[in-house]
């Protein structure tokens, strides 16, 4: 009842004309952002950040907070379109979304995303305003160890669920790790495969990456056969998702939202792994997996409601911790900090009025980014329309601006044309780029966790299977090992009985002449 009284508190102060207008005006930079190519929330949020400065801190913490999930609804939309991730958690919706619209349902996929999105950013909101104190005392249990395991579980299991070749993923992943170890040693600060280039030195951009991998790729791809590829024409009846579409995609989102939000909880972890985790989990519960990345969209609604379900759980670390979740929230609490707010234990006592108007803006800013976006969607998909021939330019220029604004640096250009050459010929060797783009992501995550994790242990390996959260999730990467080897054997086996009939019959064949 107390919880309910205070949500009210939290509506009385964003129900009034200005805090609306700025929680409409977050909502709406943040799908800009999102759209375009290469931004992403964090540049998104560092922008108008300055605006902030004269503010009051309900209002600032409203708009910025309406960037940063509004970019996260936002990004799917070149990624169903143009195979552009808007930004890194939109990566995997590319793998069904774009398979959807060059079948002429860019539609429905961009309706299930839209709605996904608003259930499981609206659920984790509602956990965020019951359960936010007593669960971020339990995440504070959760530490190198276990992100570790987690992340290392999240790519056995897109290696495993993958559809292409077992050890072409892990070829893809190893390739991934490699590029991910690039710059500066993140204990020692010893240069690694720079090469002597001063601009290596913090790694490799991850964003000319992904979009050269997806986007330019599929640019050179078509160019093969540009004359053959389809112009759409949609019709009315083709925008909206069918009875069929509704129904499969109502499990996803339910567990898309329940995966989204207990990834968000966890320190550390981004969004990019509850999109791959419910990617995976929708895929092995699927009768028919193989369809997944031929235009499944189950593959859309999962993982776009996991990554605003991350979204709003990401809160919780943020505000009651202290502890921003991933390098976009840094922003919020420098917001926060400016205005003389500490995001803490304390919060809720000490600045009710922020955290519960907060809340407040979260439910009724997912509800105008729906308003917003659904009108938009016929123009969104009347893109298709264009022969490829003219969009196809059109695509490689905002692929280059959008690359080119994140450090104004020619090396991300170049960066782009090779990542789009490489992800040409792998694509040509049937390699699969999703495992490639997650390692790359991952990288830094499973390397500084193994490390922090054996510092603390001095040197004990014996830490990963001290705690629950860390021995649920080996234990979970021994299984899907196992599975793998188990259907090797298999698959050895069937092979040469099947060699041991095919011989016996040319033997009979030869007695019989």
């Amino acid at each position: 009842m107390e919880t309910i009284q205070h949500l009210f508190m939290g509506f009385s102060i964003v129900l009034t004309p200005a805090i609306l207008f700025y929680c409409f005006i977050g909502v709406l930079w943040g799908t800009m952002v999102g759209i375009l190519p290469g931004l992403g929330p964090l540049g998104g949020l560092a922008i108008l950040l300055p605006l902030t400065f004269k503010l009051d801190p309900v209002s600032a913490i409203v708009l910025l907070a309406g960037i940063f999930y509004g970019a996260m609804f936002g990004g799917s939309t070149t990624s169903i379109l143009l195979n552009i991730p808007g930004e890194a958690a939109s990566v995997i919706t590319c793998l069904d979304g774009y398979q959807m619209a060059r079948q002429g349902r860019a539609g429905p996929a961009l309706v299930v995303s839209a709605f996904g999105s608003f259930i499981g950013g609206t659920l984790s909101v509602i956990g965020l305003m019951l359960f936010a104190p007593l669960l971020a005392r339990q995440m504070v249990k959760i530490g190198p160890a276990e992100e570790f395991s987690l992340v290392l579980l999240a790519l056995i299991a897109l290696t495993y669920l993958s559809g292409k070749s077992r050890v072409k993923n892990v070829a893809m992943i190893i390739l991934g790790l490699l590029i991910a170890s690039v710059g500066f040693d993140p204990f020692t600060a010893y240069p690694r495969f720079t090469f002597g280039v001063q601009d290596f030195a913090e790694g490799i951009s991850f964003v000319p990456l992904a979009i050269g991998l997806f986007g330019v790729s599929e640019i050179l791809i078509n160019f093969e056969t540009i004359t053959e590829v389809k112009v759409f024409k949609p019709t009315l009846a083709s925008l909206y998702p069918r009875w069929d579409d509704i129904r499969d995609s109502i499990g996803a989102i339910g567990r898309g939202s329940i995966i989204g939000f207990f990834m968000g909880l966890v320190p550390g972890i981004s969004h990019i792994v509850s999109t791959s985790i419910s990617y995976v989990v929708e895929k092995k519960i699927s009768k028919n997996p193989e369809e997944f990345g031929k235009g499944k969209i189950e593959g859309v609604a999962g993982p776009e409601t996991a990554n605003n379900a991350t979204t709003g759980s990401a809160m919780i670390p943020l505000l009651v911790l202290g502890i921003p979740s991933i390098p976009a929230t840094v922003i919020l609490i420098t917001g926060l900090l400016i205005h003389g707010v500490m995001p803490g234990p304390r919060l809720i006592v000490d600045h009710p009025d922020v955290f519960w108007g907060l809340i407040a803006s979260m439910y009724i800013g997912n509800a105008m980014l729906v308003i917003l976006n659904l009108p938009l969607i016929p123009l969104f998909v009347n893109i298709l329309r264009l022969r490829y021939v003219y969009l196809a330019p059109a695509i490689l220029v905002m692929c280059i601006i959008g690359v080119y604004t994140i450090h104004a640096s020619t090396l991300d250009i170049y960066l782009l044309a090779g990542s789009g050459f490489l992800g040409y010929c792998l694509r040509k060797f049937d390699f699969d780029l999703a495992p490639l783009v997650m390692a790359i992501v991952f990288g830094d995550k499973l390397e500084i966790n193994f490390r922090r994790a054996l510092t603390i242990s001095e040197g004990d390996l014996s830490i990963f299977g001290q705690s629950t959260f860390s021995k649920i999730f080996l234990l979970a990467s021994l299984v899907i090992i196992c599975l793998q080897v188990f259907s090797w054997i298999r698959d050895i086996g069937g092979r040469k009985q099947i060699e041991k009939v095919a011989k016996g019959r040319i033997g009979q064949n030869y007695d019989e002449k």
